[in-house]
């Protein structure tokens, strides 16, 4: 009998109450397992972000506990790339000044992180851009650009809060499809929030399904593995209803909070 993997964090019975008395999320159990993408998709407000802002150690709970098996408590925030909703780029820096940011952080000279910086940008398709401006570039470039910036760490596990969300819709199959490469080529995990039901299916190896606030997962959903989405899994029939497995599981919580 195969031995199970340990997770790689696990939630469990997370709740979140902000200053202002807005209880964000409630009871929320998650385990994130080494080498998957998985999604957290739910309605606006239901409480994603604040789970993944856990996780990153950005937050904390108010009740409740993040568990990293295996690791040591001081180890895993070393490991972890951030990749926010908006590309939040230094304006007045350079393409590669913004990726050296989270290394000059720790300490690590400019002439030093030369080989990261131009590693990660080759990663993102961006070997040309070093010198670039952020006003020179466009939004999907920025968002790049801020990939780019938390592969330079090298994580172990990458948090992706709705990056491709303001997009048009080609850039956005695009930057999905190159988020599937660099994830087989560094091996790392993915926790992806998106409202993208489509997103979703077509990331994803698990779906995690969040109810509206207080949020909690009320179900999970099996994905696809990554070798098996080819050109044509987009419209391919086990696509389709992998997308209509997701609808049916996200509405029944829409519609018990509303009734």
């Amino acid at each position: 009998m195969t031995e199970a993997v340990p997770s790689l964090v696990c939630l469990q019975g997370v709740t979140k109450v902000f200053a202002s008395g807005v209880t964000a999320l409630s009871d929320l159990d998650l385990d994130v397992r080494p080498g998957e993408l998985l999604s957290l998709l739910g309605p606006s407000g239901c409480g994603k972000s604040t789970a993944l802002r856990i996780i990153a150690g950005l937050a904390h709970p108010t009740s409740g506990s993040v568990a990293w098996p295996g690791a040591a408590a001081q180890d895993h925030r070393g490991e972890i790339g951030f990749v926010f909703q908006e590309p939040t780029l230094m304006p007045w820096a350079n393409v590669a000044d913004n990726v050296w940011l989270p290394l000059r952080l720790r300490g690590v000279s400019r002439r030093d992180a030369a080989g990261s910086i131009a590693a990660a940008l080759a990663l993102v398709g961006l070997e040309g851009f070093a010198a670039a401006y952020p006003r020179e570039l466009s939004g999907g470039m920025k968002m790049r650009v801020s990939i780019a910036r938390a592969l330079s760490l090298k994580p172990r596990l990458l948090l992706m809060d709705e990056p491709f969300a303001a997009l048009d819709e080609i850039t956005r199959f695009r930057l999905n499809d190159d988020l599937l490469r660099l994830q087989g080529e560094l091996g790392c995990t993915v926790v992806f929030v998106t409202h993208s039901i489509y997103e979703s299916a077509y990331l994803s190896n698990r779906i995690a399904i969040m109810s509206p606030r207080p949020g909690r997962i009320v179900a999970e959903i099996e994905g696809t593995a990554r070798n098996e989405r080819g050109t044509d899994f987009r419209t391919s029939a086990r696509y389709a209803e992998l997308c209509r497995r997701i609808s049916r599981q996200l509405e029944a919580p829409i519609a018990g909070a509303s009734s």
